[in-house]
Order: structure tokens, then sequence, then C-alpha cells
């Protein structure tokens, strides 16, 4: 995905900031990231400039430049934010013996992920606006390696008779379906509950063929796991 020379960040202050006095320690590119992300969402990414985000952040529109190189390089972020954590988590994972419960940990921190992104900006990749930009490639890369670590942790888990028919690919676009459907969830108005972030992580090991009973020990193993990485320093 985009690094931060993509985002063309440049060093130095900006020119001062016309911010209501309650957010004057707000750090500039958050309230960039967060106003463009409501914007993107709420009126689309080719209806929104500039001149919006810098006037809804309360700053000059040349101050904007200071921080992204412009809309790409702010969507490259937004569009970022909803792999990275997973790919991340991912890379974590050799640590945990049972692949039932590391594709159930993947699975849970996806969701929560997406369940909790400001704006739900999880949305904008299905965007057609900026489906078809440079940055979606980007991130649709990054998407087929998250997948990858999916299809391969089902391929671990995954009963005979699921593994014999279906591709890795396949198994992997699956589960992803299953994981982002908090998305849509949360477009619908509805608040993604606790209960429903597990239920989400328990069908990812069901579209694997898992048998409960294992479910249901990924998901303490799962927990023991959690528990144990909100402990590290």
């Amino acid at each position: 995905m985009s690094s931060a020379a993509s985002n063309n960040r440049r060093p130095g202050p900006g020119r001062p900031r016309h911010i209501p006095a309650s957010d004057t320690h707000a750090d500039p590119r958050d309230q960039i990231l967060a106003v463009s992300a409501r914007l993107f969402v709420g009126q689309g990414y080719a209806g929104t400039s500039t001149r919006d985000i810098a006037e809804a952040v309360g700053i000059r529109q040349a101050s904007l430049y200071y921080h992204f190189a412009g809309k790409p390089g702010i969507l490259a972020e937004l569009l970022e934010m909803t792999v990275r954590p997973a790919l991340d988590r991912a890379g974590d994972l050799a640590q945990i013996e049972s692949p039932e419960a590391a594709l159930y940990l993947l699975a849970l921190h996806d969701a929560d992920s997406l369940a909790t992104l400001m704006h739900n900006i999880g949305m904008l990749p299905a965007c057609p606006d900026v489906s078809q930009t440079p940055e979606a490639q980007e991130y649709a890369a990054a998407r087929r390696q998250l997948r990858e670590a999916y299809g391969s942790l089902a391929v671990e888990c995954g009963s005979q008779d699921v593994t014999d028919t279906i591709a890795i690919r396949q198994l992997g676009d699956l589960i992803l379906s299953v994981v982002e459907s908090v998305i849509a969830t949360r477009a619908s108005g509805d608040r993604v509950t606790h209960m429903e972030l597990h239920a989400v992580a328990a069908s990812a090991l069901r579209v694997c063929g898992v048998p409960q009973a294992q479910i249901e020990v990924a998901e303490k193993v799962a927990g023991v796991m959690l528990d144990q990485m909100t402990e590290e320093p």
C-alpha cells in the first residue's frame, strides 16, 4: 500500500490554521483524514475538492498541501486503513499453533477494525469514483495479500470436503466476504455488536467446514491470545 513517500508529506510548519479553539490540540493530519473520510463517504470522492476539505477542517487550502500532496494521497491513506490492521495482525499469527484459532483471531480483528473505522470508510473501495483510481489498485494489491492469508489458514484448518472442492483463492474470497459484511451492517445504520463480531469470526471457520466443537475451542484460544497481546507493552 501507500508509503510515506506516496503521501508526499512536506516538512516544516504550514501557514496559520483557522480551526475552532476546541480543536487546537488535534493533529492536523488526523483532522484532515477524518474530515476527508466523512466527505468522501457522504458526497463522493469525485464530488469533494481540497477546498471542501480545508474549509471543513478550518484551515487554508494551501495549508492542506503541507500534509498531503492532494486528494490522492488522502485517499491512499484512508484505503490503507481498511486493510493494514488485518495485514499487520496476520504477520503475528505464526506464534499460534492452532490454525483454527489463528483464523478466528484474524477474522475477529479484521471485522472489529472495519466495524470501528471512522465514517465506515470500508465502503470507499466499492465506490465507482474510487474503484478506478491508482490508489484503489494499490489497495486491491494489499487486499489480495489479505485474501492469501485467509486462504492459507483456511486450507490448514478446513475439512477435506471443503479443501478438495474449493480453491484456496475462493476460500479466501469467501472469508473476506463474511468479514466485510460488517461494512453493510454499518451502512444500514446498525451498530456492530461484540456478539456479532464473534459470530463473524465463527462464520469464517464454518465456511471452511470446521465443526462447532472446534470453533468453540478456537474462540477460547483466540481469547487467551487477545489477552496476552493486550498485556504486551
